[in-house]
C-alpha cells in the first residue's frame, strides 16, 4: 500500500526554503543581454555633417584633439586616432581614446559626415604580494623568507561614452577650426603648406 506525504513550509529545514527563494529570484530578474539595447535608430549623437570637404575636416578633427592635450596616434584623410590620459584620484588612472573618421556624402567634396566613437577605459592600482628565498650557504639548507611589493594598473572598467554634450563639444571646437562658428569663410585645410621661395637674383644694373 503506497502513501503519499505532504510537506508543510514549517517542516523544511531554513536553508532549504532560502535555497528555493534564491532560485525563484535569479529566474524573476534575469537582465536582457547588452545587446537587447542597440536599437540602431537614427541618431545624431555619434556623427555630425560639415560643408567641407573630409580631409578638410579630419584635418580640424586633429587640431581639435591637438588643442586639448591629445595624443595623436594616427591621423589620415579620412581618419584620425588620438587618446589622453587622466588621474582623477591617486589610485585611479583613466585613458579617453578618439576614434574619428570623414566620409564624403558627394564626389565633388563639398560635405562630409564625421563619425566618431570615444572610449574611457578605466584602471586602478592594485598591490601585488611578492615573495622569495635566500639560501644561506654557510648554514647549509636554511633560508630566509623575503617578502615584497609592487605596484601595477589593471583595467576595471572600459565602455563608449555616449553623452550627447560630450560629442556636441567636439564638433563645436571643429566648427570653430573650420570658421564656420562665426560666419567666416570656411579654411581651407586641404592645401598643402606653400614652400618658401626664394628671392630672384637682382639684374645687373
Amino acid at each position: 500500500m503506497s502513501r503519499m506525504y505532504s510537506f508543510s513550509r514549517a517542516s523544511l529545514p531554513a536553508f532549504v526554503i532560502a535555497l528555493m527563494a534564491g532560485a525563484l529570484g535569479a529566474c524573476s530578474t534575469t537582465k536582457p543581454a547588452v545587446y537587447q539595447g542597440e536599437e540602431f535608430s537614427e541618431t545624431s549623437t555619434f556623427s555630425h555633417d560639415f560643408a567641407t570637404s573630409a580631409p578638410a575636416t579630419c584635418e580640424a578633427a586633429r587640431r581639435t584633439l591637438l588643442s586639448q592635450g591629445y595624443i595623436i596616434k594616427q591621423a589620415k584623410a579620412d581618419m584620425v586616432d588620438g587618446h589622453k590620459h587622466f588621474q582623477p584620484e591617486s589610485d585611479v588612472h583613466v585613458e579617453i581614446e578618439f576614434h574619428v573618421v570623414c566620409a564624403p556624402n558627394d564626389g565633388q567634396g563639398k560635405s562630409t559626415t564625421l563619425f566618431v566613437s570615444a572610449t574611457q577605459d578605466r584602471y586602478a592600482l592594485k598591490k601585488t604580494n611578492n615573495s622569495a628565498s635566500v639560501g644561506l650557504s654557510v648554514l647549509g639548507s636554511v633560508s630566509m623568507p623575503i617578502g615584497s611589493t609592487s605596484d601595477s594598473l589593471v583595467k576595471v572598467a572600459s565602455e563608449t561614452i555616449p553623452a550627447g554634450q560630450f560629442y556636441d563639444r567636439f564638433f563645436g571646437l571643429i566648427e570653430h577650426y573650420l570658421g564656420l562658428d562665426t560666419g567666416l569663410p570656411a579654411v581651407d585645410l586641404d592645401d598643402k603648406p606653400a614652400l618658401p621661395v626664394k628671392p630672384s637674383a637682382k639684374a645687373p644694373e
